[in-house]
């Protein structure tokens, strides 16, 4: 149950699962809220961050001190809602100051029924967050309040992230298409994870069709479509439960299909790989992480937000049934997998966001690579023996 707020002086209190309390005041809708309380370094783009599907069932602290300076507008969602569980802010805006806002965040977060906490010291809870790991968290204010104990209970009753099974709750209900922009180069089916609104742009800028379907879209209605290759997007809950998804990424291996796959879907490929997946402590969530990768040494500074990575180490090569494959990119400050690709080019991942659309865009290459990478797949040279045939 929620009511309006915007920003106010009405008392709120983050509850963390430790039993760790911080109180504020509410901001944005009152009442009650649960997720993962997790941590965002990015200094820019927070509605972008709040409309990405992979927030899903989290509570986002802001580690930027002032939030909300830039308002909200009409352009810059990644998804058609607010998707984050709860949001926590140091310093909010007191007013929204950009020509192209058309509301203010709180008056967003209060549209969209979004639990929110302002005037906690962030630096405190992130440092909590970093030594102890993410976390079950309940923000409540209003009529939700009661006393710490009952609240710690209400926090601890949830479902934990670890084993969460959340593609589902995020996907299309029915395929849709962006169509190219200028003369049509190839087709890509997009399999919505959790998908982002920038995605198909990226795609659509280099002359790319993006059939974007359901996360349940099995692989014969996936080959009726004739794509020259497939993407698998980005996404929220565990990796490890994605069994549907990752027996579907074989099936496109194994007919030799290009394949192109970011976050979730670097954990997807890398499990259809034989991968195992983990629970980082904290996990990677901000625009401004480094990435090396292995074959070049280019580093690119990366939008990130995920907290399962795979298993591996940087350059490690390894068998899989469809041929030899190595983890190709890594994290340049703790070394997590961070990018796995066969050997023979026709399928990589990155664990990152090269669509990025509050930046940086220092692997938008990525996009150019995957349409160079289906200028030689299956369907291409089908092409050219079509033409072959009938010249």
């Amino acid at each position: 149950m929620t009511g309006s707020s915007q920003y106010s002086n009405q008392p709120a209190a983050l509850v963390l699962e430790d039993g760790r309390v911080f109180r504020g005041s509410a901001y944005g809708a009152v009442g009650a809220t649960l997720g993962e309380a997790v941590f965002c370094t990015a200094m820019t783009g927070y509605q972008e961050t709040l409309t990405d599907p992979s927030y899903h069932r989290q509570i986002v602290v802001a580690t930027a001190p002032q939030i909300g300076n830039t308002g909200w507008n009409t352009e810059d969602d990644e998804s058609e809602k607010i998707w984050v569980a709860g949001y926590v802010v140091r310093d909010p805006a007191r007013r929204a100051s950009n020509w192209r806002a058309s509301t203010t965040l709180p008056e967003e977060l209060d549209r969209q029924d979004v639990v929110g906490i302002a005037g906690v010291d962030t630096r405190a809870l992130v440092r909590h967050l970093r030594t102890r790991g993410s976390m079950k968290a309940g923000i409540f204010s209003g009529d939700a309040l009661a006393a710490d104990a009952e609240l710690l209970r209400r926090v601890n009753d949830q479902q934990a992230m670890l084993g969460a099974d959340l593609a589902d709750e995020v996907s299309t209900d029915s395929m849709y298409t962006i169509e190219p922009i200028g003369e049509h180069r190839y087709t890509v089916v997009a399999v919505d994870l959790g998908i982002k609104t920038n995605t198909p742009r990226m795609f659509a800028q280099r002359g790319i069709r993006v059939h974007v379907v359901g996360s349940n879209t099995g692989f014969d209605q996936i080959t009726e479509l004739k794509p020259d290759g497939v993407f698998l997007s980005n996404g929220p809950g565990d990796p490890a439960t994605q069994d549907g998804a990752v027996e579907l990424t074989k099936s496109i291996l194994g007919q030799g299909i290009p394949l192109f796959g970011i976050c979730f879907g670097n954990q997807i490929l890398g499990r259809a790989l034989g991968r195992k997946t983990y629970k980082m402590a904290f996990g990677h969530r901000g625009i401004n992480i480094p990435v090396i990768e292995h074959e070049t040494g280019r580093i690119s500074i990366t939008a990130q937000n995920h907290g399962f990575a795979l298993e591996g180490e940087r350059g490690e090569r390894f068998d899989t049934p469809f041929g030899p494959a190595e983890v190709s990119h890594v994290c340049a400050n703790d070394g997590t997998v961070e990018g796995v690709r066969l050997l023979d080019g026709r399928a990589f991942s990155v664990q990152y966001h090269p669509e990025a659309a509050a930046g940086p865009h220092d692997a938008a290459y990525l996009f150019d690579r995957f349409a160079d990478l289906m200028a030689g797949g299956p369907a291409a040279q089908r092409k050219e023996a079509h033409t072959d045939a009938t010249s």
